[in-house]
């Protein structure tokens, strides 16, 4: 048997549940039935290759959302890690004050 070429159909039968059928024809008529389906085969295994997609460079880079930041300090109190002393405007990171 040839393998089906761009355009061509090819029919096949399916099961699903009666009054998902029903709701379907409801939507479609019985002509538009197919081309329903078509689609919404056509827009799963779209989705399914994203999913893949994702799924691939989850394990190769780090995630989206690596943590979440911690919660913000109460009313009065300091952010965890936060010198006592105002930060040097000449060198950004380095605390300044006694050396």
């Amino acid at each position: 048997m040839k393998p089906p070429r761009a355009g061509t159909t090819e029919n096949i039968s399916v099961s699903m549940p009666a009054d998902l059928v029903s709701e379907l024809r409801s939507r479609t008529g019985r002509r538009g039935l197919s081309g329903y389906i078509t689609e919404a085969v056509r827009h799963q295994l779209a989705m399914d290759g994203l999913a893949e997609i994702v799924a691939r460079e989850a394990v190769r880079h780090t995630p989206i959302l690596p943590h979440r930041p911690a919660p913000a300090p109460r009313r009065g109190q300091r952010a965890a890690g936060s010198a006592d002393r105002p930060v040097r405007p000449d060198r950004p990171g380095v605390s300044g004050g006694r050396g």
